[in-house]
């Protein structure tokens, strides 16, 4: 079967793993909070491992991984289970008896806590319903349907079975403060291998998935935890000696902006704006820990963008997205994304390239880039800028598309653009 390894295999803890009543209890709460209430699955999963201090490592990395499995699958199981939106608890425990019966777990003689389970008839619907795309990759139509008609049956066929594997852990090393050797040797000592990526300079890879943020070493700012993909995307900026102002005009917590000060050595300046003060309060505090002092942070104001137009050497547009290159590791993004919504963040895109490109010098450099796999987000956009009145002096060097199928990390989108220092018009 195409997907053993998914359902068969996630963790070696679940092998031979005899199941706990109130871990049990833990992760329905938690896929109801996800499923019913519309809750995301990040937050929901750090509440839900906060319920009881007895729990172990092992106890919490079973709520963690269940809770996300069953979301990521959670059309199939549903199917399978024959339950229907919105779930009761009832229903809640009947999927993951689904789950439990795919991995092979044997499920407890609990009274009437799992009455009515077809086990028997679990494999067979499994085996059945995974001849269809959209139920075995567990999508909604809409998305499944949207995926064929921008990327082709045979590209989204082999993609969106990508986004469905479990996303490794990649670390950046914060070469300001050391190097992939030591942290390698560091997180060694803590018990965590790894091994540092080809092509990729200051990639380290978990051998195994963990929780390194409670490592001396990231408490000691040597690494941010980034996917590969993303690492790509500063890089594509070309920062090189004569780049004094570079200004992220989307920079949420700041991944790339931190990763932005590595490259230009802490030296010039970094102007991270975003929308959210909460975001940029925790940039503030994860540069701290890297040790970074040549960022400023700044709330988006109109009157301000207009001071600063045409004084970036480099801008970065991390650009509002779908996210559907990253479902891998945010898989409750798939049953939240609406098509209305699409609409709107593809308004907002051309909207942010028109507005935030009138900051970039002449002979100055902008990436356009985002976490989405859509070219009506990515090729697309840019094509309607570079046609438009505001990219009429812009010209495309470079781009590149990232693929979680080719690549083995999140699916990403980078774009280029020189402002020419003469221009004909």
């Amino acid at each position: 079967m195409v997907f053993k390894r998914d359902f068969l295999g996630v963790s070696i803890f679940f092998d031979r793993m005899k199941l706990h009543r109130n871990l049990v209890d833990a992760v329905a709460e938690g896929l109801s909070f996800i499923f019913n209430e519309q809750q995301y699955a990040d937050k929901v999963v750090e509440k839900q491992l906060k319920k009881d201090k007895r729990w172990g490592a092992r106890d919490r990395a079973f709520i963690a991984e269940t809770i996300y499995d069953i979301v990521r699958w959670k059309r199939l199981y549903a199917e399978i289970g024959e339950v229907r939106e919105p779930f009761s608890v009832h229903n809640l425990r009947r999927m993951f008896a689904v789950w439990a019966t795919l991995k092979g777990i044997a499920l407890p003689d609990w009274g009437n806590y799992f009455e009515d389970t077809p086990i028997r008839r679990i494999k067979g619907r499994f085996d059945e319903l995974s001849k269809v795309r959209k139920l075995r990759e567990s999508v909604p139509d809409w998305l499944d349907t949207l995926g064929t008609e921008e990327l082709g049956e045979a590209l989204w066929e082999k993609e969106l079975h990508a986004l469905n594997e479990l996303a490794p852990v990649v670390l950046r090393v914060n070469t300001l403060k050391t190097s992939i050797e030591r942290v390698q040797q560091f997180l060694k000592q803590e018990g965590v291998d790894s091994f540092p990526l080809k092509n990729y300079p200051n990639a380290l890879q978990l051998v195994e998935r963990g929780n390194v943020f409670k490592s001396q070493a990231f408490n000691d700012g040597l690494f941010e935890v980034q996917d590969a993909s993303s690492q790509r995307v500063v890089p594509f900026l070309q920062i090189d000696e004569s780049v004094k102002r570079v200004i992220d005009t989307c920079a949420g917590a700041g991944g790339k902006t931190l990763h932005l000060a590595t490259l230009m050595q802490n030296k010039g300046q970094i102007i991270a704006m975003d929308i959210y003060e909460q975001k940029l309060q925790e940039l503030k505090r994860r540069a701290r820990r890297n040790g970074i002092h040549n960022i400023e942070t700044r709330l988006i104001d109109p009157k301000h963008l207009k001071r600063i137009q045409g004084t970036a050497d480099r801008v970065l547009i991390d650009a509002p997205c779908s996210g559907l290159g990253v479902l891998r590791r945010n898989p409750d993004a798939k049953w939240k994304l609406r098509p209305d919504f699409l609409d709107e963040i593809r308004r907002t895109q051309q909207g942010v390239l028109q507005q935030y490109s009138k900051l970039l010098k002449k002979g100055g450099k902008l990436v356009y880039a985002t976490c989405s796999i859509l070219p009506s987000e990515n090729q697309k956009q840019v094509a309607a800028f570079l046609a438009s009145e505001a990219g009429k002096d812009f010209k495309l060097e470079a781009e590149e598309i990232i693929l979680a199928h080719r690549s083995g990390y999140d699916g990403f989108y980078m774009a280029r653009l020189a402002k020419e220092e003469m221009c004909e018009h």
